[in-house]
């Protein structure tokens, strides 16, 4: 009997590797930095803000780079979820997953090894923030299944980018006081906004495939509501600086942020796709003014 090998040359293997490999990066989204840049806002607030401006610098670190690896982790958790719809979707039809370039058990594969490390970066935390860790990775893995279940998936999916928050409050004091959960009900704010804003650009995929949103929840009055969770958010940070005793700087930075948000309502204003997607990507800038003015702030007075 003749056995027939495959053979190999290291050139085709390599080429082979690094298919693969982009094939990863794709999958957690290291081409696309902006869901890692929405998440690390919030938990800069809250590290500078628990810390009084002085934050360890190892329990920034430690938060850094697990905001890099969760949300590395989301997205492949999101992309399993969604394997069976992306390909259906014109935003998402080019996906590894959609494309089967990667088959779904990598997915997952991929999701528990970044959870992991993740988690043994929170272990070098106290006891409290390590109980807390389990939520954030329940809440990373639950979010992208809530599409299918309630037309407000972006509320689980602030209160996973928003877990940050009360963990940073923990690492560094030990408990949540009620100006934690504040910030991290601002942060829960922001990302219905955005995350809204987002659904929007797919928002007729979405009815013909069945995914469920607050864009479609919200329907014609999407900027109206939009305009008034902004309204809501700004006056929950005012409470923040006021609570925090925090002066000009910060206050500068919310007056900067209003005329942000106001040039997101000009961007949605004809619900054109390529508009949506810009303002979402506009929430970037939103988050870096905020937290400028948080680092200022508490770096002159």
């Amino acid at each position: 009997m003749t056995v027939y090998i495959d053979k190999y040359s290291p050139q085709d293997l390599l080429k082979k590797f690094n298919s693969k490999l982009s094939c990863y990066a794709r999958l957690i989204r290291l081409d696309r930095p902006i869901g890692t840049l929405l998440l690390m806002w919030p938990a800069l607030w809250g590290l500078w803000i628990a810390g009084a401006g002085s934050p360890p610098t190892s329990t920034v670190i430690v938060f850094v780079l697990g905001v890099i690896l969760m949300r590395a982790a989301g997205c492949a958790i999101n992309d399993y979820a969604d394997r069976n719809f992306d390909a259906h979707v014109a935003r998402t039809c080019n996906r590894p997953l959609a494309t089967k370039e990667i088959t779904a058990n990598e997915a997952i594969a991929i999701f528990l090894i970044l959870s992991l490390i993740a988690f043994a970066l929170v272990l070098t935390q106290n006891l409290l923030t390590i109980a807390m860790s389990f939520i954030a990775v329940l809440l990373t893995a639950i979010y992208p299944f809530m599409k299918r279940i309630t037309h407000i998936p972006q509320l689980v999916l602030g209160t996973a980018f928003g877990w940050a928050v009360p963990m940073a409050f923990t690492a560094i004091r030990d408990q949540v006081p009620i100006l934690g959960w504040q910030i991290f009900f601002a942060v829960i704010l922001w990302a219905i906004i955005y995350d809204t804003q987002y659904a929007m650009v797919d928002r007729n995929d979405d009815l013909k495939i069945g995914i469920k949103s607050t864009a479609i929840l919200f329907g014609r009055n999407d900027r109206l509501i939009i305009g008034l969770l902004q309204g809501l958010m700004i006056l929950v940070l005012v409470s923040i600086g006021i609570a925090t005793e925090l002066n000009i700087p910060y206050y500068s930075s919310l007056i900067i942020g209003i005329g942000l948000f106001l040039y997101q309502q000009y961007l949605i204003r004809n619900r054109d796709p390529k508009d949506c997607l810009a303002a979402f990507l506009h929430n970037n800038y939103f988050g870096m003014c905020i937290f400028t003015g948080i680092l200022l702030d508490y770096a002159v007075y």
